[in-house]
């Protein structure tokens, strides 16, 4: 069973693109549905997370909105998975025990670790060809986090 849901960000919560105004205002665009879809989760007592190589105010803020248990932003290479490792050991939550979904080459170490690993359907190559990944219909930025919510659910990985 699941008890760490972690996500990245652009290209998983957001479609990739990054919006800029004339004054240079960054936005970036979310899906509801996955906002629900970390609700459930929260509903259902397991842990989440949001993991990211970025740092803006819009991931804080998105972040907040969703009442998400841990956030890690500019992380690095190597740093999405020191960030869970560190989550995990301080909160006493067994490694074997996490989900992590991921798009790009900078989630690949972390997908490769965990045992439960999901990317969006516009995914990397790389991404893609990792032997045990589940390749999800949805793509970033339209819900797909809802979409691996409703399969861990219906595949008895969380509690229905």
């Amino acid at each position: 069973m699941i008890k760490l849901f972690v996500s990245d960000v652009d290209g998983v919560l957001t479609d990739g693109s990054m919006y800029y105004s004339n004054n240079g205002d960054e936005f970036k665009r979310f899906s509801t549905y996955d906002g629900v879809a970390f609700e459930i989760l929260r509903n259902k007592g397991i842990k989440t997370a949001i993991i990211t190589s970025e740092n803006n105010k819009i991931t804080s803020y998105r972040a907040a909105k969703m009442k998400i248990d841990f956030v890690f932003q500019d992380c690095q290479g190597l740093g999405k998975l020191s960030a869970v490792k560190k989550i995990c050991l301080e909160n006493k939550i067994d490694f074997n025990t996490v989900s992590y979904i991921g798009d790009d080459i900078n989630c690949f170490e972390l997908l490769e670790k965990v045992n439960y690993a999901a990317c969006p359907s516009n995914a990397t190559k790389k991404i893609l060809e990792i032997p045990k990944i589940l390749k999800l219909k949805t793509q970033g930025g339209s819900g797909v986090i809802r979409e691996y919510v409703d399969f861990l659910e219906n595949n008895n990985l969380i509690e229905k």
